[in-house]
């Protein structure tokens, strides 16, 4: 980093701090700060759900298996078009039917009291852990790497970025920001790409130079990293829950004018979702191109295109898209979780009648609190030597998502289920797949002898993911079907609003481009 690159880093920060007051000035007085008075229209929710699932362990994760295995990894990001227009026609129109603030709350409708409180303390333990801490410490390691700051103090500058936004003017102002963000993120990744592909000599040039299954997005069973089966049978149930019932995911959905915008601006994210190949992915391979022979570590790609190819100037503006996707995870985090806790459990809970000026106090004392927790959190990540936690912490979780998509999906198609069943799923569900999944990465030294001579070899983590679905489906039917003292509560109705044929139109349009894509690139 040199000056130039620091008067760069300084111009983003002073813009972003201009569009997060701009956007401040524009929500009422005394209006809700988690759902930006349902203002939101479809360019504000697309960039948003975007921004929120765009990180920098993401961009690096991504050029690091574009270098080694090509676009195959690419099916997280194609596939779930399927899951974002799930939530476009069958969640969202639900959600706002029932004018909701949280996803929770929404269960509450659906199964009880009960389950609203189990699905709150769920969900706002898995926001400070998963969106915060982890979100936090992966920052932190990268800032830590270029300015040689500790750690305490690198997460300690991003969470006073986000929640300035995040108190300041709520959703809205988190909004907003991520439009300018992620527009940056696209043109400074684009001119990555576009002056990666110059030096090698064009497209045909990096054809020829990488395997040629470097372009194919489905690999045979046999393949160790991206089987086809897994991912086609265990994705699904990892889609389900992180794009149609993740609190920090669906909120900006929730908070949209109409159920037109929501359902544009979720298909924009379908769009935006193409690019994460071409601007994450192919920055690997050409990497691989240009430095395999002499690149050791995958995980370093990213950054090594950056450094060999930009000049002063461009580098700071690469750290200021980095800071980016860091500013605009953690403030949707903040203000989801900030939402949950201040809604089903304070509101709920305590103050049913507390009037919005104390709810939007409760709401900013929560983003103080939640920061703190993961600032903590993420020094003792940090502290922790020998266990790299950000690895098993991420994969901990994936063996959260079958809980929730079985209780989400069977609470929306089938009427029956039970308040018991739903609650089995989110309580004894967990843990049972938790505990498989603590197992299946840590294997005690009975259990690895008896699988070698058995000569039973462990399922993809993927397909693992869809037996534990599978369980429980199972599991909630049969508690469904034999519960004798059940209580049953109607599915929340659509909302009554006429599909846009605009929206549908779009839809159809991106699941043709998807279709062919997958039959160019295989």
């Amino acid at each position: 980093m040199q000056g130039l690159d620091w008067v760069i880093l300084g111009i983003y920060f002073a813009v972003l701090i201009g569009i997060g007051l701009w956007a401040s000035t524009k929500r009422k007085k005394e209006g809700s700060l988690f759902l930006a008075e349902h203002s939101l229209r479809w360019h504000h929710i697309g960039f948003s759900m975007w921004g929120t699932n765009v990180g920098p362990s993401m961009l690096i994760a991504s050029a690091s298996a574009g270098f080694t295995t090509g676009i195959v990894s690419g099916n997280y990001a194609w596939y779930a078009f399927v899951f974002i227009a799930l939530l476009a026609f069958v969640f969202a129109p639900r959600y706002l039917g029932a004018n909701i603030s949280t996803l929770p709350e929404f269960m509450g409708l659906r199964f009880g009291q009960s389950t609203r409180n189990i699905l709150a303390w769920y969900t706002i333990v898995t926001v400070i852990i998963s969106w915060l801490a982890l979100t936090l410490f992966a920052g932190g390691v990268l800032i830590r790497q270029v300015f040689d700051i500790p750690m305490w103090s690198s997460a300690l500058v991003l969470v006073i970025i986000s929640a300035f936004f995040t108190m300041l003017g709520g959703l809205k102002a988190v909004a907003y920001t991520n439009v300018y963000q992620m527009i940056l993120l696209i043109i400074v990744s684009l001119v990555l790409v576009i002056v990666g592909l110059d030096k090698i000599g064009g497209v045909q040039a990096l054809v020829d130079k990488v395997p040629s299954d470097y372009w194919v997005m489905f690999k045979p069973n046999s393949d160790e990293a991206f089987p086809w089966l897994p991912i086609l049978l265990g994705y699904p149930v990892m889609g389900v829950w992180f794009w149609c019932t993740d609190q920090s995911m669906v909120q900006p959905v929730l908070a949209a004018k109409d159920l037109r915008e929501g359902q544009l601006g979720t298909n924009f994210t379908g769009w935006l979702k193409i690019l994460d190949v071409a601007l994450y992915i192919l920055p690997g391979i050409i990497c691989f191109a240009l430095y395999g022979e002499t690149l050791k570590n995958p995980d370093e790609a990213y950054l090594t295109m950056v450094e060999n190819l930009f000049p002063v100037g461009m580098v700071g503006l690469v750290f200021a898209v980095l800071t980016a996707c860091l500013v605009s995870t953690i403030g949707s985090a903040l203000n989801a979780l900030s939402t949950v806790f201040t809604m089903d459990v304070y509101v709920k809970n305590f103050k049913p009648g507390a009037p919005q000026w104390e709810i939007n106090l409760v709401g900013r004392i929560v983003v103080v609190v939640g920061a703190v927790l993961a600032i903590v959190m993420t020094v003792a990540i940090d502290a922790i030597k020998g266990l790299n936690l950000f690895n098993v912490f991420q994969s901990v979780l994936g063996f959260i998502a079958p809980p929730m998509a079985s209780v989400f999906l069977l609470g929306i198609f089938w009427r029956r289920t039970t308040t018991r069943a739903a609650n089995f799923a989110l309580t004894i569900g967990t843990i049972f797949c938790l505990g498989v999944g603590i197992l299946y990465l840590w294997p005690p030294m009975w259990l690895t002898e008896w699988l070698t001579t058995s000569g039973i070899a462990l399922p993809h983590f993927m397909m693992l993911s869809f037996y534990l679905f599978v369980i429980l489906v199972v599991c909630m039917a049969i508690i469904t079907l034999t519960d004798s003292k059940k209580t049953l509560y109607d599915i929340p109705a659509p909302i009554r609003e006429k599909q846009s044929r605009l929206a549908v139109g779009l839809w159809i349009a991106l699941a043709v481009v998807m279709v062919i894509l997958y039959v160019i690139f295989n």
